[in-house]
């Protein structure tokens, strides 16, 4: 589990791989930064929530994930991979046959993410909103200061 509780005097207290080890998502050197960038990204939200319904090959997810490139879908896959939320098997066959799903720890972030993929799609006429009321204030400022 990750501390994200601002750092004490008993923290710097202790050697630098035991605060590394355990995390502290505000400081710059935390290894839990590297983690939430790939399952928080565009792609990797998208990418938890397609496999929420179960296995599927590169083909199918590039299809259902409109407007993800080969490139970024690959890397993607391979980041969430590594973190250990996806799991890729390779059948060996040719043309080559690889299948992604979710690891348990997988399926715990994926349900998180896509809690909050709901939230925004609930709440999009607000959201929508409160841009089109900033977007008017910042021509409005501009504007003004002519």
């Amino acid at each position: 589990m990750t501390n994200t509780e601002p750092s004490t005097t008993l923290d710097q207290d202790l050697p630098l791989t035991e605060r590394l080890r355990t995390g502290n998502l505000f400081a710059v050197p935390c290894p839990s930064r590297d983690v939430l960038k790939h399952v928080c990204s565009r792609w990797g939200v998208l990418i938890l929530i397609s496999l929420r319904d179960g296995t599927h090959r590169f083909s199918e997810l590039r299809k259902r994930i409109g407007g993800v490139s080969e490139k970024m879908l690959a890397q993607s896959l391979q980041a969430l991979e590594q973190d250990g939320f996806v799991e890729r098997i390779a059948y060996p066959v040719v043309p080559p046959h690889v299948e992604y799903s979710l690891t348990t720890s997988g399926e715990e972030v994926a349900r998180l993410v896509a809690t909050l993929a709901d939230w925004i799609e609930v709440n999009m006429s607000q959201i929508a909103a409160a841009q089109h009321q900033h977007q008017s204030s910042q021509i409005s400022a501009g504007e003004s200061s002519r």
